[in-house]
């Protein structure tokens, strides 16, 4: 039971974001980024080349490097290969046995992960469960997450209402996540903004991300000089 291919789909932009409920701001001192399951095997439904996937993936990019910038802890999720069915269990089911180790475990070549990145093995939708996420945000002192990557209705929406229900206030970008369907896209950004966090574009986000982190690295700068 291989992902399906996915047929492309104009990637939402900043007309397709909800209205926040709450007047959260995001702040580089306090964020992580997660860049979640953009591994060979998933990314391989999508037609590259094409939306959602292409720009998603440039935005991600952005946002990266943004938090590169910020001194922003960047987390990646990424499934075993070959998991032991034990491991595996219900999630069998409804994916078949999963990815094989090799190729479709690396993340794509645009997005690999430099040495300072963590990187968090993940086992279910969400990338809170049965991982130690939550510990990681915690020591660095994070409490608001950054959440991009594949896909939007699953492990994204699952993993921005995980945070929520672990008081990790979630920052879900519309256009730096890709999904099966738009319909599904939308679902996803609407129920995150109405129920778990806040929505938000990439150049939202990379400037709030500078905006925040300036005072810090003017103080560094000025130290350093």
């Amino acid at each position: 039971m291989a992902i399906p291919s996915i047929t492309p789909y104009p990637l939402p932009g900043a007309d397709d974001v909800p209205a926040a409920r709450v007047d959260w701001s995001l702040d580089a001192g306090r964020c992580a980024l997660l860049i979640h399951d953009m591994q060979n095997y998933f990314v391989d439904a999508y037609t590259r080349g094409e939306e959602p996937i292409d720009p998603a993936v440039a935005n991600i990019e952005r946002i990266r490097a943004a938090c590169a910038a910020a001194e922003v802890p960047v987390i990646y999720t990424m499934q075993p290969g070959d998991q032991h069915p034990s491991r595996r269990g219900i999630l069998a089911d409804f994916w078949g046995v999963g990815l094989e180790t090799g190729r479709a475990t690396e993340v794509i070549a645009e997005l690999a992960p430099t040495a300072s990145d963590i990187q968090v093995t993940k086992w279910r939708y969400s990338a809170f469960q049965r991982t130690d996420l939550r510990q990681l945000l915690g020591h660095f002192g994070r409490d608001q997450l950054i959440v991009t990557g594949i896909y939007a209705h699953m492990g994204c929406m699952l993993s921005a209402a995980d945070g929520f229900m672990n008081d990790v206030a979630p920052f879900m970008v519309a256009d730096a996540t890709a999904d099966f369907t738009r319909d599904e896209h939308l679902m996803a950004l609407d129920y995150v903004g109405k129920r778990c966090g806040v929505v938000a574009t990439t150049d939202t986000i990379v400037a709030d991300l500078a905006a925040t982190a300036q005072p810090a690295l003017t103080q560094h700068s000025a130290a350093g000089a």
